[in-house]
């Protein structure tokens, strides 16, 4: 909800962390008359040519999941890690939560950060946010990063949904509920109802299936919440597109969180147009592998 200046200070009062969550430094800034918490590389590189990534979140989460890979890429990209409007610390903007008024508060996000273009990286409902992004603002985008696309019919109804998440929820490290469950109480059960059919609305695979853009999609293959990535596979070879699709042995849902290392690795050999090869830090148990490659995605070469 807009809100004055001195309701919105009192809000940046009560909503600033007591201590950094990660070595990104930590700011506030107004869209749209609410205020933004985001977090920052705070030593970007410095280069011309330097680019931009942007990390966006999933259903009623903050970025702070998002951390551990967002950190680890901050000295190679520009980094961003925003709570979108309505979501984690951030005041909300207007009484509506779809995926459209998400796709345009990131759009407003990089506006106030003085940014043309970025690479934009999103788990779970942060990759419909991604790609209705690239419908409406197709000249800002990059590349797109999608990490456990959620929001399809394999996650209706919202029950169905639910039990996903909680068998999820006993698949992830433990940590993540620490760094959840504040988050999602704070989101509350209206938000929730309302987010969830909005994404049961949204034309997720329509939208994918359009882009035009190098796009690089990470399953896990313990994620309750996606189909088998052999299915994917098939939906993905029935048109010709621009989609690298990768598997990480392993995994579940939350691999920003869970899988770091593996797949700050993995977005560094897409945004090289390098070869997925197994990272060299992996657990043994994490083993990468790509499973399909788009007609017009960029050949991968040393």
């Amino acid at each position: 909800m807009r809100g004055d200046r001195a309701g919105n200070a009192a809000h940046i009062k009560r909503r600033t962390p007591r201590r950094p969550a990660s070595a990104l430094a930590e700011h506030w800034t107004e869209i749209e008359g609410a205020p933004v918490f985001y977090r920052e590389s705070p030593n970007p590189p410095t280069s011309g040519d330097a680019r931009v990534m942007v990390h966006l979140h999933g259903f009623g989460l903050s970025g702070r999941y998002l951390l551990p890979t967002a950190e680890l890429l901050s000295d190679d990209f520009h980094t961003f890690v925003p709570d979108l409007p309505g979501f984690g610390r951030s005041g909300r903007v207007g009484t509506r939560l779809d995926i459209p008024d998400l796709a345009d508060a990131a759009a407003r996000f990089l506006d106030d950060r003085g940014v043309e273009r970025a690479t934009l990286v999103g788990n779970s409902m942060g990759c419909p946010v991604i790609v209705e992004f690239a419908h409406r603002f197709p000249d800002r985008i990059e590349r797109a990063v999608l990490v456990s696309p959620a929001g399809g019919a394999y996650n209706q109804p919202l029950g169905r949904a639910i039990g996903q998440l909680a068998r999820d929820g006993g698949r992830e490290p433990i940590r993540m509920v620490g760094v959840a469950t504040p988050d999602y109480l704070r989101f509350g059960v209206p938000s929730t109802l309302q987010m969830f059919r909005a994404l049961t609305e949204f034309p997720s695979l329509d939208r994918l299936l359009a882009l035009t853009i190098p796009t690089l999609a990470v399953l896990g293959t313990r994620d309750p919440l996606m189909p088998h990535a052999l299915r994917i596979r098939e939906i993905a070879e029935q048109d010709d597109n621009h989609i690298l699709l990768v598997v990480l042995d392993g995994a579940a849902h939350a691999i920003n969180f869970s899988h770091p290392r593996e797949l700050a690795h993995v977005i560094r050999r897409f945004m090289a147009d390098q070869p997925i090869t197994q990272p060299p830090e992996a657990r043994s148990h994490a083993r990468v592998y790509e499973v399909h490659r788009g007609i017009h995605h960029p050949p991968a070469s040393e």
